[in-house]
Order: structure tokens, then C-alpha cells, then sequence
């Protein structure tokens, strides 16, 4: 299908440059998906393949960012809308957005969104890098959340990385361009550093993929219906449990109290991965794929950071928190700080720069420590290195940057000088022991992502980790909650709080993990709940219990009341004064003495005690002087039982009869003897009884206080036998104080000699980093495992080594020269202790001379072996170019038809040419290193040539037109005319070149015409 470029009259009114109207607004609270699109050199080719590929009915809005020159006007909303047919605008300030349109960024400008509105600010003057791409998608990630999209494609720099982590945290789906298909790969290839990245393709392959996951109901808004059918709330419990009971066996950490909104969202964005729509089904894809479920607790563990985040609050630090710090603080002290979640570490360097700043004026200095910890170990080794990219540096002023930064390849790195006073730990913020003493706790945006059980845990500790006079600082949408008896606040714009002084210490609460996990069977996925037979005979024994069962209290050993059963007022009520929950206290006078006899037995028998015939007088004093008082009849019941394997309680319960009217007193009305008898004796009977419980009260006593007489007795016992033993301990501790003072000063001896030896050896270490960067020879020193130790600059290029590469070994890096064998051969010197040492060429053709020698330490051992390469490549180039110069007069040589000898200094001959030979017909071996004068049949034995030659050696002379007439072996009587002349030394050798010339014709025609 050819695309169609789109004219303006298609274009729809929602992005005619104007603020959307209160329908168009409606629309927007839906959160159509947006995907924003960043590239830089190279990226033209790749917005086409990308926009070429895309259908038009997606629902999606996509945001085109690239890099382009500030003065220079843009072509591309032009040259885009060839490549698709959707509407594609250039973006205006205030255009409101709609789905399945494109708008591209002008030129110049700095582009953000807001509530579905393009926001254009003009581009900052600055000379730092500008980046626009991080600049877009950090405000979408804020805007869209869940519903951000974000596509890095070929680029020059690192923009885009920053924003794109900042999609991923928000809950969003992150892209990059593949390596291969990139022009330009160093964008796509940052962004996939950061390790958030969840899909590296082609941008053909990326448009594929867009189209796929636009009908997720994560990216797209479904009806309330259609969702509600994806899952029942049942069904997706008993899923969340498998799938929280997987993530704690694989990772140790349980996730049952963590913000349940934000896990949801990872986990659903884990599911559009993956193309699921259930959550059963995806808790039964983590079951079959533990690299998944690690997947998954990645994606909650939240990286969401930057240096100097709202600078505000650092601010803040410095007027309010630092000043309190040091005030009163002794030269020796430390400061000491606790980062609790620095995830990457930005947050524990920004508050090292600002202290460090803030003690810039500070004499004497004090020390600083600073303990940043999180729970993922990957964040805490990136800490470590202290490596950022130029997006993640972008906040940090030109100032700080030359100040607290060291330019490396790829980047900044913190200096040794802020690196050395911040240390960084894995840590569970519940499960391990926090840290003590401190002055300052930075605990930003960690607990948002917290349930209210864990924040309740956490505050706790964060209190008692404070020194008295010590801060906490909290995210900007965080607070202390219900813990404002722990601390005041002291700055409400930028969450920073106080310590309170409390009369008790706060109960704080470590376990090995979180908190006490639960562990969940889960039943089998079922789409339907069938009725519950046990919770309907639990509803019906309950209201038979509260219709039937007497009335009662559960009390402990000490009768305090731990639960009220039924309607207990006729027996309880409070009593005047403080309030209390004690049984004896709160029970009618007339049962306290009878409930603790009970109670008492119930606890040395261990068997259930009634008290039954129990009278309680209703209507008090006014009824007994109407003379109509009323007798209550109550039995009691006292139950033992026990809770766990330690807590005993007691079940009591009261009973009564109907109320039964007493007696009328005698009166003068003939009321006869036998009345009165009867009512006599049925006095003595209850006093009887009255009087058998107070004995056996009173023998309860009796016992009760002979057991506490023998417990006081052994107790006092014990307390003279622990006080012997605390004198003796406290002899011991004095003993000990004295073993640690002098252990003290031993410690503090060697650290003294630690502290000189690792001066020495950052001196030593500073003094060979310095040697390494001057020397221009390329040196690699290699350990016994071949694993990188140090490198020069000039070995860099022809191993493509990074300063990265120490530690990883030389099998993983690719180098340019052509030697086959380079690591056996390593191997074989550490092994034999041999040097070895070759001429190799690079894949460039450039001459090298390779030495291997062994890596000896200072006490002589081999570790390892030390690779030099010199460059001969010029004595090389220099070395044929003579060969050629020699072969060249070689061959003039070869070529002249006058016979030719050299000379040494004792005239013997070095070589002659062809015409020589060819002349005097005679062989290289007849003549070579041969005196002249012996030559032939001694033709050349003339003392006048002898005296010339030698007067050549001498003098520097030369002669010429010299004859010699003889009769020679081989060509019979010849007239030569010879030339000498002393040629430059070579080798430190003197020559002398003799020229023969045959002139017996020239002689003959000359006798002949005269």
C-alpha cells in the first residue's frame, strides 16, 4: 500500500494548536497510550521504516523527537507524512494530542506534555549537551504513567536513557533500535545499558509490535464490561498469591504488603509482554520460568533517580539540617548519614557534594561517612563504580561537574575524593539491622511504594537509628503518618523532620524477613464459588451462642480481661477511679472473694471449679430500708485453658437463678413460732455456708502466701548468687577494659601504619598512572587467569579496551593483530618463565615487535605477564625502501656496459657486475674476496696501480684515463683505460669502485687513420 501524504484539511480539530475543549478533556482522562519517539543522526531513515509499518487504527498518539540544528527550518513533519497515513503535525504550544496522529518537534525548541497538551519552551542558550529527548519522555512518564510508550532510535549521544528508565519505573513499555539496523548505534546502545529496555529490534519490528500490544487491555482503555470478564476478583487473589509465593522463594523477599496499585501494574506490564490477558494464566507461565519470575522482581524493584532531585531540598540541607549537624561536634566525630533505598547511588552523592560543599570553609575538617543501601545488589555495584552518562549528569551544574567529577569515556565518574566517604551496602530495610547513631537518615520516595504495614515497621527504626538531636528526610509525597509522637516536623515543603525524645523506646520490630510471610496453598483456578457448608454452621452456631450460651469473661493469670462474652452487666461494672480491666476490680463486692477462691483452684488443680448458691443483694440500701430487698442466685464456672504453648487463660462463666423476693422481717402481725423457726434456720444454713467459703478462701491464702514466701526465699537466694556473680563479672570487665585499652592502642598503632602504607600505595599507584598516560608504548599486564589488571592509552585502540575492561579476561576482547596463538602463547611464558619476543602485523598492516615477559611481584613470584608492543613500523618502511634503493642500483649497476669491480680496503674484491664478468669471462667465485693483483694471471699486478689505489684509500683521491696494456687468458691482448674513485661507507666499511673501459678498438682506429 503506498503511503499518502496528509494535507492540513484532514487534519482533526483536537490538534489545531489549541487548548482542548471540556468533550476533547473528557477523552483525555481516558489515557489513550502515547509513544515518544527519539533519535538523532540516522533517525530519518528509521522514523520511516517505523511510520511505513504502523497501521493507522492503533490508538495511539505518537510524539516524533529529534535532534536538529537550532537555526536551521525543518522538512521533516514534511518528509514523514509521505511515509504514513496518518495526519502528522508539526507540534505547536498548547496543541492538545489525539490518537493515531503524529506530531514532530520544531526546531529550536524544548518540548514537554501536560494533561494531553504539547508544552514548546524555547531551547536554553547553554553550552551543555541539550537533552530534548529525556525533556520529552520524563514528562510522559509523569503524565501517561502506564500509558507511556518510549522508542529510542539511532543516535549520536546518550539522550533518551534517562526518560526511558523514568517510562519503565512509571510502569511503561520501553524500545530500542537493534544494534545492527542502527546508523548510528550509541543512543540505542546506551538506552540498552541501563538494562530497562524490554524490547531491542528493528524499527519495522518495533512498529509490528506496537500494533500488537495496542489492543492489551493494559494499553488499551476497554469497557468496564469486557474487563470485569478478564478475570474474577477470586480467581485473581489466588493468582497474586501464587505468584507472590514464587517471587519469596526465588528472591527471599515477600511483596504481599507492597503498594498493591503499583505491583499490580508491573505485573500487568509483565503480562502485555507476553501477550496474556489473565492473571492465572501468567502465574502459570512464572511457574514453568524461574528467568521470568527474576524478570518480574526486577521490574518492581523501582530505579527511579537523579542527581540533586528537587534541588529545593538540598537546599533545605544546607540552611536547616547541616548547621544543627555540626554544631558541638568534636574534630574526631563523624558526621554519619544513612541513604535507606539509593538505588543507584545519585541521591547518596548529591547529599556528599552538598555536605562537602557546606564543610568547604570547615578547620579542622570533620569526617564524613555515609551509608547508602538497597535491596538490589545490581543498583548498589553501579553505585560502586561511580559512572554516569551525560543524560544522568545533565542536572549537575558545569561547577560541581569540574569540581566532583572525573571525565571518562562513556561519561563522568565521582571523584576518589566523594566515592571515599560514601559506602554502599545490599540491605532490607526490615529484615536487617539498620544502622545507629546518625545524624541525618535520607529516606526519599521509598515508602510511597510501601503498604501501611511495612511503614509502620519502618518509621520505628528510623527513630531509633537518630541521634537525639538527628534528622529524617522523606520524599516530597511522603510523611511520618501516625508517628508524629516520634517526630516534629521542621520543614513541610521539603518533608524534613525532627527526632522526638520519647519517655519509652519504640518498639521495633526485625525479622529475618519483611514481615512474617504467609504461606498459600492455592487451590486450582475456578471460574465459579460453590456454597460454604462450614460457614453456614459457623453463622448458626454463633447466633445459638449468642441466644443460649451464659454470660462470661476470657481473663489472663493476672484477671485481666481479654474478651467480654455476652451481656455481663449484672455481674460486672466499673469500678470508681482510674480504669481498669482487672476482674476482681469490675466484679459485684459479693463474687470478688468467691471469683478469686475459684480462679485460684482452677489454677493449682487445673480442672474447671463451680461456686453455685452465690447471693447478690439487688436494689442496695434504698430496697433493704423499704424493707423489700431482693437476692439474686448466681452460680460461677471458672474454665482453665491454654493458648500456644505458654499463654494461660480462664473461661468464666455466670450463671443466675430468677430473682426470688427474701423474706419480710418479723413483725408484730402473729405471725406464727414455726414461720420464724424456718426462717432462722435458713439463715444459719447460708451463714454456715458464708463461713466454709470464707475458710476455704482463707486456707487459699494461706497457701497462696506460703508458695509466695518459698518463691521470695529462693529468689533472695538467687539475687545474692547473681549479685557474687556480678562482682566477679564486674572484676572480669575491668580486666577486659584494660586488655582493650592496650589492644586499643595496638589497633591504633597499625592503623597509623595501614593509614602511611596506603599513602604510600596511592602514591605508588599515582606515580604508575601517571607513567602509564605518558608513555606512548602500548603495555598490557594480564593476571595468571589472563584476566585484564592495567593498560596503556596507547594499547587502547589495538585491543579495543575500555576503562571498563579491567577485571573481564582477554578471551572476551577482540584485538587487531594477527597473532593466531596469542593467548597459549601468554600461557606458555607464565608457565616457562621465558621471555618471547616476534615481529606481528596488525589487520592495518602496521609492524609491531611483541615482547611477552613474565609479571613478577615484588617477593619474585610469577602472577601473571606483562605484553609490550614497540613500533617498527617505520624501521620497517625504512628497511625496504633501502632493499629497493639497493636492488635499484643493483640493477643500474647490472645494466652499465663498462665492466664494474668494488674494492675493500685490502683491495680485495666485494663484487662486480655482469659486464665484468661477461668481459674478463670469468665467475663470481674466481673473483669475489680476491686480490686484485692476484685476479687472472696477474694482469692487474702493477705497482703504479697499486700506489693509485692506495693513494685513493688514503687521500680521498681518484684517477682516470689510467692504461693498462696486457695480454689476458681468456680474451687475449686487450688496451683498458681504468677510473677509481672511493664510494661512502656502508657498514662502516671503506670501498673503492673500479670502472674498466676495453679502448683496444678505439686504439686501433686511431693507429690506423694516422
Amino acid at each position: 500500500m503506498a503511503p499518502r501524504r496528509v494535507s492540513k484539511k484532514s487534519q482533526p480539530n483536537s490538534s489545531d494548536g489549541k487548548v482542548p475543549t471540556d468533550n476533547q478533556q473528557d477523552n483525555f482522562n481516558e489515557l489513550f497510550p502515547v509513544v515518544g519517539i527519539g533519535a538523532s543522526a540516522g533517525g530519518l531513515e528509521a522514523f520511516t521504516q517505523l511510520l511505513n509499518y504502523l497501521p493507522t487504527n492503533t490508538g495511539m498518539a505518537f510524539v516524533i523527537i529529534q535532534h536538529m540544528a537550532p537555526a536551521q527550518e525543518s522538512m521533516l513533519s514534511l518528509i514523514l507524512s509521505r511515509a504514513t497515513q496518518m495526519p502528522v503535525h508539526e507540534a505547536q504550544d498548547g496543541m492538545a494530542i489525539a490518537p493515531n496522529q503524529v506530531y514532530v518537534i520544531p526546531p529550536n525548541a524544548s518540548m514537554t506534555i501536560a494533561q494531553g497538551v504539547l508544552k514548546l519552551t524555547p531551547r536554553s542558550s547553554t553550552s551543555r549537551a541539550f537533552m530534548s529527548v529525556d525533556t520529552f519522555l520524563l514528562s510522559l512518564a509523569e503524565e501517561r504513567g502506564n500509558k507511556g510508550i518510549a522508542v529510542i532510535l539511532s543516535g549520536a549521544d546518550s539522550d533518551g536513557a534517562r526518560g526511558l528508565e523514568a517510562i519503565k519505573a512509571a510502569g511503561g513499555v520501553t524500545f530500542a533500535q537493534c544494534q545492527e539496523s542502527a546508523q548510528v548505534d550509541s543512543m540505542p546502545n546506551t538506552a540498552i545499558a541501563t538494562g530497562q529496555v524490554d524490547f531491542i529490534l528493528p524499527p519495522d519490528q518495533i512498529a509490528q509490535k506496537l500494533s500488537e500490544i495496542s489492543s492489551h487491555p493494559y494499553i488499551a482503555s476497554l469497557p468496564t464490561i469486557e474487563s470485569e470478564k478478564i478475570s474474577s476478583p477470586a480467581t485473581s487473589q489466588e493468582a497474586l498469591a501464587v505468584i507472590f509465593n514464587l517471587l519469596r522463594k526465588a528472591t527471599g523477599l515477600d511483596f504481599t504488603h507492597y503498594k498493591q496499585t503499583t505491583l499490580n501494574r508491573r505485573i500487568q506490564r509483565r503480562m502485555l509482554l507476553y501477550k496474556l490477558e489473565r492473571l492465572e494464566d501468567y502465574a502459570r507461565y512464572l511457574q514453568n520460568n524461574l528467568a521470568e519470575v527474576m524478570a518480574l522482581y526486577q521490574d518492581c524493584l523501582i530505579h527511579v533517580t537523579s542527581f540533586f532531585r528537587d534541588p529545593e531540598s538540598f537546599n533545605a540541607l544546607k540552611s536547616l539540617v547541616f548547621p544543627v549537624i555540626i554544631k558541638d561536634k568534636s574534630p574526631g566525630t563523624p558526621i554519619r548519614i544513612w541513604v535507606a533505598g539509593c538505588s543507584t547511588g545519585e541521591e547518596a552523592y548529591s547529599i556528599a557534594i552538598c555536605l562537602l560543599e557546606f564543610l568547604a570553609e570547615q578547620v579542622p575538617r570533620i569526617p564524613i561517612q555515609i551509608y547508602a543501601t538497597d535491596i538490589s545488589e545490581t543498583a548498589i555495584e553501579y553505585a560502586r563504580n561511580g559512572v554516569y552518562t551525560l543524560s544522568q549528569v545533565a542536572n549537575v551544574t558545569p561547577e560541581r561537574l569540574y569540581r566532583f567529577f572525573v571525565q571518562v569515556e562513556g561519561g563522568y565518574q565521582i571523584s576518589k575524593s566523594v566515592r571515599e566517604v560514601c559506602v554502599f551496602a545490599r540491605q532490607n530495610l526490615i529484615g536487617d539491622p539498620p544502622f545507629s547513631r546518625l545524624d541525618l537518615i535520607s529516606c526519599r520516595n521509598v515508602l510511597i511504594y510501601l503498604g501501611n504495614a511495612l511503614q509502620k515497621k519502618l518509621l520505628p527504626i528510623f527513630h531509633y537509628g537518630l541521634k537525639p538531636t538527628g534528622f529524617l528526610m522523606l520524599g516530597t509525597s511522603e510523611t511520618v503518618g501516625d508517628f508524629v509522637d516520634l517526630f516534629t516536623l521542621c520543614d513541610k515543603k521539603n518533608k524534613i523532620y525532627a527526632k522526638k525524645l520519647t519517655a519509652s523506646r519504640p518498639n521495633i520490630e526485625l525479622t529475618t524477613s519483611s514481615y512474617s510471610p504467609t504461606i498459600i496453598n492455592p487451590q486450582p483456578f475456578v471460574t465459579e464459588q460453590l456454597p460454604n457448608e462450614l460457614e453456614i454452621q459457623r453463622e448458626a452456631d454463633r447466633i445459638v451462642l449468642n441466644q443460649y450460651a451464659p454470660a462470661g469473661v476470657v481473663v489472663d493469670v493476672n484477671l485481666e480481661i481479654l474478651q467480654f462474652r455476652g451481656q455481663t452487666s449484672p455481674y460486672l461494672e466499673p469500678s470508681p477511679g482510674r480504669a481498669s480491666l482487672n476482674l476482681l476490680r469490675m466484679a459485684k463486692e459479693e463474687l470478688r472473694r468467691e471469683l478469686q477462691t475459684a480462679i485460684y483452684q482452677a489454677k493449682q488443680q487445673k480442672l474447671p471449679v463451680k461456686r453455685e448458691g452465690l447471693q447478690v443483694r439487688e436494689g442496695g440500701n434504698e430496697a433493704l430500708l423499704r424493707g423489700t430487698p431482693r437476692i439474686r442466685q448466681i452460680t460461677i464456672n471458672v474454665i482453665p485453658f491454654q493458648i500456644g504453648a505458654s499463654q494461660e487463660c480462664f473461661l468464666v462463666l455466670f450463671e443466675d437463678t430468677p430473682l426470688v423476693s427474701e423474706l419480710p422481717y418479723a413483725t408484730d402481725d402473729g405471725s406464727t413460732s414455726s414461720k420464724r423457726r424456718s426462717r432462722e434456720a435458713a439463715e444459719i444454713a447460708r451463714l454456715k455456708h458464708e463461713l466454709a467459703t470464707s475458710r476455704e478462701h482463707l486456707q487459699s491464702i494461706i497457701e497462696e502466701q506460703q508458695a509466695t514466701n518459698q518463691d521470695l526465699r529462693a529468689a533472695n537466694e538467687e539475687i545474692l548468687s547473681s549479685n557474687e556473680e556480678l562482682q566477679s563479672t564486674n572484676e572480669e570487665l575491668e580486666t577486659a577494659k584494660e586488655e582493650i585499652q592496650a589492644a586499643n592502642e595496638e589497633l591504633n598503632t597499625v592503623n597509623d601504619e595501614l593509614r602511611r602504607r596506603t599513602q604510600e600505595a596511592t602514591q605508588v599507584s599515582n606515580d604508575l598512572q601517571n607513567l602509564l598516560n605518558s608513555i606512548h608504548i602500548p603495555i598490557l599486564m594480564l593476571g595468571a587467569d589472563l584476566q585484564i589488571r592495567q593498560f596503556t592509552p596507547a594499547m587502547e585502540g589495538i585491543f579495543n579496551l575500555i576503562s571498563t575492561d579491567i577485571g573481564r579476561p582477554l578471551s572476551d576482547i577482540t584485538h587487531k593483530l594477527n597473532v593466531p596463538n596469542l593467548e597459549q602463547q601468554i600461557l606458555e611464558v607464565i608457565r616457562t618463565l621465558n621471555l618471547k619476543a616476534q615481529e606481528i602485523q596488525d589487520r592495518d598492516g602496521h609492524w609491531y615487535h611483541l615482547r611477552i615477559r613474565p609479571y613478577r611481584t615484588i617477593d619474585n613470584k610469577i602472577d601473571g605477564a606483562v605484553l609490550v608492543l614497540i613500533d617498527i613500523d617505520d624501521l620497517k618502511r625504512s628497511n625496504a625502501q633501502l632493499m629497493e634503493a639497493r636492488d635499484y642500483a643493483d640493477a643500474i649497476v647490472e645494466t652499465v656496459w663498462e665492466p664494474l669491480i668494488v674494492l675493500n680496503a685490502e683491495l680485495r674484491s666485494i663484487t662486480a657486475n655482469r659486464s665484468f664478468y661477461d668481459t674478463f669471462q670469468v665467475s663470481p667465485v674466481q673473483t669475489e674476496q680476491q686480490l686484485i693483483f692476484e685476479l687472472g694471471n696477474g694482469q692487474w699486478d702493477i705497482p703504479q696501480l697499486r700506489s693509485q689505489l692506495e693513494e685513493i684509500l688514503a687521500s680521498n683521491a681518484q684517477f682516470q684515463d689510467f692504461e693498462v696494456e696486457h695480454e689476458f687468458e681468456r680474451i687475449g691482448r686487450k688496451i683498458m683505460r681504468l677510473k677509481a674513485r672511493k664510494m661512502p661507507k656502508i657498514d662502516n666499511t671503506q670501498m673503492i669502485l673500479l670502472a674498466i673501459e676495453d679502448i683496444t678498438e678505439q686504439r686501433r682506429l686511431e693507429t690506423a687513420s694516422e
